[in-house]
């Protein structure tokens, strides 16, 4: 087996857990270089670094690439459940927790409750002590207001 077949293998096995942490940290690159290097440059140095070979047409790519590109819209979602808050008071991580989980929560067909879920776990592992609730309560405000949306929508 070749290095490019063992490096897809590894991919394609990972879970969806471990492909969000990887999403994540890709997302917190960016974020530290202000978005000024290119997410090709940052895969790059992940795999150099790290020793990966992240396929630059992967799905982990595509998803922090729309999570980049859709940013200034996703944190415009955030402030307007924020009270008596300002967005940069809230930590990098669990902003880009909240960025990540509300695109994929807009933007796939996966189980709000399961990405919910899985926010909460970056949150414990990457933010501040008790961000998990912050992010948990952020996003059930998200699925509740998209819920209405939704019936809302269905009554006309």
């Amino acid at each position: 087996m070749s290095l490019a077949e063992k490096d897809t293998n590894f991919f394609s096995k990972l879970s969806r857990r471990d492909k969000r942490a990887l999403i994540f940290h890709l997302l917190y690159a960016a974020e530290s270089f202000n978005y000024e290097i290119s997410l090709a440059s940052i895969v790059d140095n992940f795999n150099r670094g790290f020793g990966l070979d992240i396929p630059l047409d992967s799905n982990i790519l595509k998803i922090t690439q729309a999570v980049i590109d859709d940013k200034a819209q996703l944190d415009k979602k955030i402030e307007a459940l924020l009270d008596n808050w300002r967005l940069e008071r809230i930590g990098v991580c669990t902003k880009l927790i909240l960025r990540l989980s509300i695109w994929e929560i807009e933007n796939t067909d996966i189980a709000s409750n399961i990405i919910i879920n899985e926010a909460i776990e970056l949150a414990k592992c990457f933010s501040e002590k008790d961000a998990y609730r912050f992010v948990n309560g952020i996003l059930d405000e998200i699925c509740s207001e998209n819920e209405q949306k939704e019936v809302d929508t269905t009554k006309d």
